[in-house]
């Protein structure tokens, strides 16, 4: 039997909430978008992309936060058959999501700064580049898997790539966070130059409307990067850490925490940012509105 903080119980299961909620939106996302047929538009196929990459890389996260709160509650410090099978598929997936947001941007610079290419916006276009994130997601692993780096640390409960400096751990960090955030900012920064040099020039006012409107687009998707930049500080803050010294003994008990919050917290921003989400709303909304209305008519 080991010792245990009073702090691993709450914070595990804001781990389990956090996770239980992300792949609860994502399932409630995908239903709305399969059985809406106004909804089966190239952007809300990609973001039916991004609640599939969610509810995988969730479950993957929420199967973590179950295996840590278990052992948590027993006192024990031990590690099952999928030790290694988790952070498989948890670095993998990370990054299908983080690279989704980028298909996303990509595909509103291309409507905006190429909009005769139509290959490029084709459904069969984007479905290749969705595909080609996915086969990514199962690649990344391979060579930390090859190298035998996965580790069972005993004071987070977990399997994961040790914290220092070593390539593997550079190598996941920039694979499944950096390399798609960096991206993304990059198309938002080119379709900003973009929008402002055809302002500055004899152009279509209709041309000028679609460039604003895509560009308000990638902005919502810009905030839900800077999300994911800010609830992603304290894992980053730990990797660099242990480049020098030894990181702080319950490092991945803190940083996951966050990582589960920041998925849940992107999920309702992603349906506060789309609108055909929330017009399944509007209809409650004006036949109670007309209710109310009426009501003082009849009782008169």
């Amino acid at each position: 039997m080991v010792n245990i903080e009073l702090w691993f119980i709450p914070i595990d299961i804001i781990s389990i909430i956090g996770t239980s909620i992300t792949v609860l939106l994502g399932i409630i996302f995908l239903l709305l978008i399969i059985f809406n047929k106004t909804n089966r538009t190239i952007p809300m196929i990609l973001i039916a992309n991004t609640s599939l990459s969610a509810i995988a890389w969730g479950s993957s996260m929420l199967s973590i936060a179950i295996f840590t709160l278990q052992n948590d509650l027993q006192r024990i410090e031990t590690y099952d058959i999928f030790c290694i099978v988790r952070p498989f598929f948890g670095y993998g997936l990370c990054g299908t999501f983080h690279f989704s947001f980028t298909l996303q941007s990509l595909y509103r610079y291309m409507i905006v700064v190429y909009p005769k290419r139509l290959f490029y916006q084709s459904v069969r276009f984007q479905l290749f580049l969705m595909i080609l994130t996915w086969i990514y997601a199962f690649v990344i692993p391979i060579e930390f898997i090859a190298r035998n780096e996965l580790v069972y640390n005993m004071n987070n409960q977990i399997c994961q790539i040790p914290l220092r400096l070593s390539f593997s751990i550079i190598y996941i960090a920039n694979c499944i966070y950096l390399i798609p955030i960096e991206i993304t900012i990059f198309i938002y920064y080119k379709l900003v130059r973009y929008v402002k040099s055809i302002n500055t020039r004899t152009t279509s006012i209709n041309v000028i409307i679609r460039a604003r409107r895509q560009l308000k687009m990638v902005t919502r998707i810009i905030t839900i990067i800077f999300i994911l930049l800010l609830l992603g500080i304290p894992y980053l803050s730990f990797i660099l850490m242990s480049f020098f010294t030894t990181p702080f003994k319950y490092h991945f008990r803190i940083a996951f925490v966050f990582a589960d919050v920041s998925m849940a917290a992107v999920m309702i921003v992603l349906f506060q940012f789309t609108e055909q989400f929330q017009s399944f709303l509007i209809p409650k909304k004006k036949s109670q509105h007309h209710i109310v209305a009426v009501l003082p008519v009849v009782l008169n």
